[in-house]
Order: structure tokens, then sequence, then C-alpha cells
């Protein structure tokens, strides 16, 4: 059985402002939650103006006050800025205030140009910002699940607040290096076919043939999340699309 879910990336249609977008957002959050969506994931891009939302953690705090079933997350949080310790933290308030129906998405991509990306280091010397990536995810699951070794001086730290559960950690990616992970890993993993429509099917068995059953999953789970849009007629679809378009440029 095939699941339906939304990735959001709150979009600033032509003739509209951010404020509009963030609205049309959470409209449609309530939407999809009253006719049975699985989940609603919101995206993450920074200083780009067809774009609303570059915190989506904030945005999910109010989606989870809006709906009431299905589930909701980050579609994803783009790791190499920030620290493991600190989304962890973000996420387990979440957990906190909608348990059971967090998912904490998590991607590589700056979701900015270079300049934009710099400028949200904390570290900005020379080294490459996201060759650390595997271990800063390794670390960030660490803290979700009380997962240091006893003799890790992270081992004392108390992730708060200290529910019972985690958020659902997915790996976001469009290559076959993010589905390597995820494999891995043992994690689920949604791949971005909107982005690379021509490596799904290699990326998708990439990942099924090389899963390694883990504490967080036995089996191999996957989403696949191409580029819609919805409208009453064909027409009316057509007419929306040049504004999608500039959105995604």
């Amino acid at each position: 059985m095939i699941k339906l879910s939304v990735l959001d990336q709150s979009p600033v249609s032509e003739g509209f402002t951010p404020a509009d977008a963030l609205q049309n957002t959470i409209e449609l959050a309530r939407l999809a939650d009253k006719v049975g969506y699985e989940r609603y994931w919101i995206a993450e891009h920074h200083a780009i103006v067809t774009l609303a939302s570059p915190a989506p953690e904030i945005l999910i705090a109010r989606l989870g006050a809006e709906t009431s079933g299905m589930r909701i997350g980050s579609g994803g949080v783009l790791l190499p800025h920030y620290s493991p310790l600190k989304v962890a933290e973000n996420f387990r308030m979440l957990h906190a205030l909608y348990p059971g129906r967090i998912d904490l998405g998590i991607g590589r991509a700056p979701g900015s140009g270079g300049l934009e990306a710099f400028a949200l280091r904390r570290d900005r010397s020379d080294r490459i910002q996201n060759d650390d990536f595997e271990a800063q995810l390794v670390e960030l699951l660490a803290f979700l699940h009380h997962e240091f070794p006893p003799e890790h001086p992270f081992a004392r730290i108390k992730v708060s607040p200290d529910m019972p559960g985690a958020p659902e950690v997915w790996l976001l990616g469009s290559s076959s290096w993010s589905s390597s992970v995820a494999a891995k890993l043992g994690l689920p993993y949604a791949f971005a076919h909107f982005i690379t429509p021509e490596d799904t099917s290699m990326c998708l068995e990439n990942y099924r043939s090389n899963f390694q059953r883990s504490k967080y999953l036995d089996h191999p789970r996957a989403i696949v999340s191409p580029g819609v849009i919805c409208a009453d007629t064909e027409a009316e679809a057509k007419r929306l699309f040049p504004s999608t378009s500039r959105a995604n440029a």
C-alpha cells in the first residue's frame, strides 16, 4: 500500500508575501491531516526569497498544534550547519510536545548559496564543512538514544527534555552516497526524486541491497519524493507551474 505524505518548501508565489506562504503551509497541513496523509515535512532553505522557511523546527511546533493525526517533521534539518546536541535538544522538545509524531529528517546539502552557507558556519576555517557528516549523524543518534559508551565525556550530558522514546530519524539524500550511509547505519531513507530523478532506481536498490539491520530499523524503509503540483484542473496546474519553477530555481 502506498502512503502519501507532503514535503513543503513553503514557496512564496508571485504577488504574495512570505507571511502568506507560511499561512498557506499551515492551511495545507490542516487539510493533509484532515484527509489522512501519513506525514508532513518542512524543508530548510536559507536566503532564498521564493522560499519562506529557514527554520523548520519553529514551523513544526506550530503545525503540531494545528494537526492531530499525522506525523510532522523536517525534510530536513541541514546538519552540517549545526551541533548535533542542539539539534537533539530542539527535536526532543518537539517530541515532548507531540510524542510519537515527530520525524527528524537530516540532510547534508547547504540549502543555500556558498556565501550564505559560509555565514551560517561557526567554524570558518578552510576545513570542508560536511566532510565529517557521518560522524555528526552518529553523534546526533547517540544524543537522542543515550548511546554514548560510559567512558565517553558526552555520556554525562542529559539531553532535555528527557522523555521516553525519541523522534524518528530519517536520512535524506539525492545520491548513492546518502543511500549507502542510510544502509550502513540502518536508518530509513528518503530520496529526493525531484532533484535527481535519473538516479532514483539505482539509489533505492543500493540502499535495499546494502541495508544493515540496526536498533533503529530491522528492514529497509524508503520514501520517494517527486515534485507535484495540485490543482482542480490541468489548466490551473499549468498556470501554477511557472511560479513553482521560479521557487525551486
